[in-house]
């Protein structure tokens, strides 16, 4: 905490029917609180297995289907490939393989209408990938998830959300950011923004939290202990606390089943869930990050074993990374694995050199190889939405790590991957970045 600046974690595991919890640091350095297990932080996109699994709950139900065009839904549905618009199903926006522009953040109000309004306005953004082929981190997919799962509903996404999946698993201090008078209460962390001068000083983030339209990206509020309660219901088949059966075990499988590849080391995408195999054990996952602060919560579902990392830093992930690789190798007996890098000739690493852009508020990565074969990687990144400025981060060197990727080696994105994606040519055409494709400029 002290290396990385974050004030305050909330660590939670779970292993083989025992659970604990704990708070450390503080939840604001501007009024400090000590951070305990009932402490609430933003857990950022671990929010879209919420999602996830009340989608398949009406997919039970009948409500929704995982591989019907979403028109039968959602008959005013608008993309800008109409084509994609008229075959995009469930199943594609919940694996993240939908194809346009995935970083899209608008405020458009607090009222029931804000996700409605926010779908209306995915047809301005440009396809970048084909339907269904390529693995791209999005938020913007999940916008329309939310819708789909309104319209099937009757009813908001957040009470749907309650009451398919908040409230049958039990999970009392459980809330949405953008309603912070039903939570101010009780004991909140502030995000903190780390800045790149080493001795200048955290600063709160500012505005607390995005709007109500970007709910099903990352709206949910929780603590320590209700995440290892939701991440019970995960380790099992289907059936809350209580008994009460949510989901058919054979939908719990669907959930956690590989369907996309993610990355160059194997990872998968399930339906939300991203899906590791590792020295023979398989572990499902997902991260979140808001303003000023990021989440993990990692399962090992045949191992009764799950950990949830919350903090108050946009250094948090890399805290959260290193607990994890302790946990798992003390629980699990997974160590780290090193792979030897191909012997790649100056020529092939040239025709990586290239500028790599997102849409709107998503990043772009510069791509520049030296004569000596050294590579360089300059990033640009918005925390929030496109009316914000841009974030440059110090040019770092890299090094290969396989065919068509490259680990960072030096600050803020170290030990970070960047991938290089082809066309049907066999023309480097992409590059993939903290999941998300960005399109050669």
């Amino acid at each position: 905490m002290r290396e990385l600046r974050v004030p305050g974690v909330a660590i939670g595991l779970m292993y083989e029917g025992e659970e604990h919890a704990a708070g450390l640091g503080v939840t604001n350095l501007e009024h400090p609180l000590a951070v305990d297990d009932q402490t609430l932080f933003q857990i950022g996109s671990i929010t879209k297995t919420f999602v996830g699994t009340a989608a398949m709950r009406l997919v039970e139900d009948g409500m929704l289907d995982l591989d019907a065009p979403l028109r039968t839904v959602l008959p005013e549905l608008r993309l800008a490939d109409e084509n994609v618009a008229a075959r995009v199903t469930l199943r594609h926006v919940l694996t993240h393989t939908g194809g346009w522009a995935g970083d899209y953040f608008e405020d458009f109000g607090p009222g029931d209408d804000a996700l409605a309004r926010m779908v209306a306005r995915l047809e301005t953004l440009p396809q970048i990938t084909p339907l269904g082929e390529v693995s791209s981190y999005s938020n913007s997919g999940f916008y329309l998830a939310g819708r789909v799962i309104e319209a099937a509903a009757g009813q908001t996404l957040e009470a749907a959300l309650r009451e398919l999946v908040i409230v049958p698993l039990g999970l009392t201090m459980t809330f949405f950011r953008h309603w912070a008078h039903e939570f101010i209460t009780h004991r909140v962390a502030a995000g903190h923004v780390v800045p790149e001068e080493s001795d200048a000083p955290l600063q709160v983030a500012r505005p607390y939290a995005r709007s109500r339209s970007g709910c099903p990206t990352g709206g949910i509020v929780s603590t320590i202990r209700d995440v290892l309660r939701y991440a019970r219901f995960h380790l099992g088949d289907g059936r809350a606390a209580d008994g009460t059966r949510l989901l058919t075990a054979e939908s719990m499988r669907r959930m956690q089943e590989p369907l996309v590849r993610t990355s160059y080391l194997g990872t998968m995408r399930g339906l939300t869930w991203g899906i590791y195999a590792t020295q023979g054990v398989k572990r499902v996952g997902h991260e979140g990050a808001t303003l000023g602060q990021q989440a993990l919560l990692s399962l090992a579902p045949g191992r009764g074993f799950a950990l949830a990392v919350l903090t108050n830093s946009n250094r948090g992930a890399a805290l959260a990374g290193r607990v994890r690789i302790v946990a798992l190798e003390r629980y699990l007996g997974v160590r780290p694995e090193k792979t030897m890098a191909p012997d790649i000739s100056i020529v092939l690493l040239r025709d990586y050199a290239g500028t790599y852009r997102g849409h709107g508020a998503g990043p772009a990565v510069e791509v520049s190889v030296a004569d000596d074969g050294t590579v360089l990687l300059r990033i640009t990144e918005r925390v929030g939405t496109t009316d914000e400025p841009a974030h440059q981060r110090p040019t770092a060197r890299a090094e290969v790590a396989a065919e068509d990727a490259l680990q960072v080696t030096e600050g803020w994105d170290k030990g970070n991957v960047v991938e290089f994606l082809r066309d049907s040519a066999g023309a480097v055409k992409w590059l993939r970045y903290a999941g998300r494709v960005l399109e050669r400029a």
